[in-house]
């Protein structure tokens, strides 16, 4: 046997030997130059011009919508548009949300260049926000019109509790914006909780995230959009001084509280009328008091997370990898981690390092105070808001809090009259 497998080897080497023989390596020493070889380049900058146009087309039909039909309709076929184009076929990225990161390290690292398509769509829904509201919401945001897709029944929270939880989203923010300018991470894309929903795959735990705020959607209003969403916490500050006001009805209000109960993110103020009358005075004062304390939330707020930037700052890979090495030092029996076993084979620099971490923490030193100040910049604001008391004869919108989903739309007799005199 073996030496029936010698003679195979034998005879293999020689075949070898003897196609070498015939079709010998070819000798280049004469100044032969390789071809350069092209690779087909997508068109990646067309499918960004697909997504411009098509995200001010489906703002411009929720205007339409909202403002002229006062159609849930036509805006749920733009959330069937938006889920299907900007969610499963784009894959959710790049999302006006996510963009935000990318519009701070510009502004904050000079090497950092924006593409133009991330500025478009992060200024576009801003801008439709100072015209007409919060229309990105409406349907054209994949994140909030998968959530309205799947919303069914709604539980309604207490105005206080609904108080709390939405300054969530500027916290969020903060921190979004602390670490994108600290070139640490991309905190908004990290925890984005649908966007392994697009992607079919990706984080499990992200994931599972995603599919239980899907769930909470089906009896709870956007969950995410109302008390997540960075983003919006910016469209709700624009909206507030939108150029044209959204209402229920262009008929007079016969205030029969049907839109209050169907909308689903609690942005519908009922008519209020004082029991007890308040005297004017007392209401100054009390506003007053807030405005005052104003300036101490947000001093506050900037002495408490800043200082905690030291312990902030380990989010950055080279903070974490020194203090890794400085563990390292101070416990040598300890098992070198694989982090600093590669920073020593590939003969890094302690002094230099060092060096860099110090730059690092002392930018999270300006940036944490920063994020700090607005946290309680934004607490103190919310509360010197719910102090203003003033009296409605009608039921209005909340033009800050109204995702412009067109629930009340349908719901209201008025448009329905309206609708019954145009068939007549």
């Amino acid at each position: 046997m073996r030496r029936e497998l010698s003679l195979a080897i034998s005879s293999l080497i020689s075949l070898r030997a003897m196609c070498e023989a015939r079709f010998p390596k070819p000798d280049f020493t004469s100044g032969y130059q390789y071809p350069d070889i092209e690779h087909g380049v997508p068109l990646e900058w067309l499918w960004n011009v697909v997504d411009i146009v098509l995200l001010i087309t489906l703002i411009g039909v929720v205007m339409w919508a909202a403002y002229k039909r006062r159609s849930r309709n036509v805006i749920l076929g733009v959330s069937v548009v938006s889920v299907a184009y900007f969610g499963f076929f784009r894959s959710g990225c790049v999302c006006s949300v996510g963009s935000i990161q990318n519009v701070v390290l510009a502004l904050t690292d000079s090497t950092y260049h924006l593409p133009w398509y991330v500025l478009f769509i992060f200024i576009i829904p801003l801008l439709a926000a100072v015209l007409f509201g919060r229309v990105f919401c409406a349907g054209v945001c994949p994140l909030g019109a998968l959530q309205e897709l799947v919303n069914v029944k709604n539980f309604r929270l207490t105005r206080a509790v609904s108080a709390a939880l939405s300054v969530i989203p500027w916290i969020y923010l903060a921190f979004a914006i602390l670490y994108a300018a600290t070139r640490s991470q991309f905190l908004i894309c990290r925890f984005d909780p649908f966007v392994g929903i697009f992607r079919l795959g990706g984080d499990l735990g992200m994931i599972i995230f995603g599919v239980s705020l899907l769930l909470l959607s089906v009896f709870v209003g956007r969950p995410f959009c109302q008390f997540l969403c960075p983003y919006g916490a910016l469209l709700s500050v624009f909206s507030s001084f939108s150029w044209k006001k959204l209402t229920i009805t262009s008929k007079t209000c016969i205030n029969c509280a049907l839109c209050i109960k169907s909308c689903p993110v609690d942005a519908i103020h009922s008519p209020q009328t004082s029991k007890t009358k308040e005297s004017r005075s007392a209401g100054v004062r009390r506003v007053i008091l807030f405005a005052v304390l104003l300036p101490v939330f947000t001093l506050g707020g900037a002495l408490l997370i800043g200082g905690q930037s030291k312990a902030l700052s380990s989010a950055h890979k080279s903070v974490y990898l020194y203090n890794l090495i400085q563990e390292q030092q101070a416990n040598p029996e300890m098992e070198m981690p694989l982090e600093v076993e590669t920073f020593h084979a590939l003969g890094g620099n302690i002094e230099a390092l060092q060096a860099e971490v110090a730059e690092v923490q002392h930018q999270y030193a300006i940036y944490a105070h920063l994020a700090g100040a607005l946290i309680g910049f934004v607490i103190g604001l919310k509360l010197l808001r719910l102090s203003v008391k003033r009296s409605r004869k009608t039921y209005e919108i909340d033009t800050a809090r109204c995702t412009m989903c067109g629930r009340c739309f349908s719901y209201c007799p008025q448009n329905t009259f309206k609708k019954d005199e145009k068939a007549l």
